[in-house]
């Protein structure tokens, strides 16, 4: 199954990069790369793209008002959204409207990756005929897209002591390296390489600790 993709993005050079990163996920096909608003909603017209890779700060059209216009005319693409609009009012109607994943820029290949391999599980298991059997199985399907893919940490990286060290951080929310890695029984530099792959794919945020001699210590907290 090959999913296409539509790249909505007013930056020409952004647009190119989206491009390329969605072509080295094996399973996508870009089926056409616009700029604007009005131009997304002419190309969507019809069966054109399983998924839209839509920008919210359009030159012509809040990019919210193109899922507005998408769902009104009976379009079943799914949008995943790649912004840097951060208000909490924008994420709220991104929800409200149905968008499949919310993508803040700058981001990395690793995080945008995990995004469409987690959307390609979903649309396997939807793709199927008939009914459910169960409400687990209606659970598993929303955790696919919810859930952090562990079968793509990086090399070197293990789903288990992710866990270790989400834990840690769920517990004690404002943790340093040092501090997760006396927590988890783990040395700073991987508690480090752990805590930055979450930081990556936007499960926790880094912030400044103020108050120690020399520079700033980075606390993590679980988004």
């Amino acid at each position: 199954m090959t999913i296409r993709v539509l790249v909505v993005e007013d930056e020409p050079l952004l647009a190119e990069a989206h491009r390329a990163y969605t072509e080295r996920v094996p399973g996508f096909t870009v089926v056409g790369v616009v700029h604007t608003a009005r131009s997304a909603m002419a190309a969507l017209r019809g069966d054109t793209a399983d998924l839209v890779l839509l920008d919210f700060r359009l030159p012509d059209l809040h990019g919210l008002d193109v899922c507005r216009a998408l769902r009104a005319a009976g379009s079943t693409a799914d949008v995943l959204a790649v912004t840097s609009a951060r208000d909490l009012a924008t994420v709220r109607a991104a929800v409200a409207l149905g968008v499949t994943h919310y993508l803040l820029k700058p981001f990395t290949f690793a995080a945008f990756r995990d995004k469409l391999e987690r959307y390609a599980e979903y649309r396997r298991q939807v793709s199927a005929e008939g009914e459910v059997a169960a409400q687990h199985e209606v659970d598993r399907m929303f955790a696919t897209l919810r859930s952090p893919a562990h079968a793509t940490l990086p090399k070197g990286l293990g789903a288990e002591t992710l866990d270790v060290v989400l834990a840690a951080l769920r517990a004690r929310p404002g943790l340093s390296a040092a501090e997760v890695a006396s927590r988890t029984g783990t040395s700073r530099v991987t508690a480090r390489r752990y805590l930055e792959h979450l930081a990556e794919i936007g499960r926790v945020v880094r912030t400044p600790r103020y108050g120690t001699p020399g520079r700033p210590e980075v606390e993590y907290r679980p988004v």
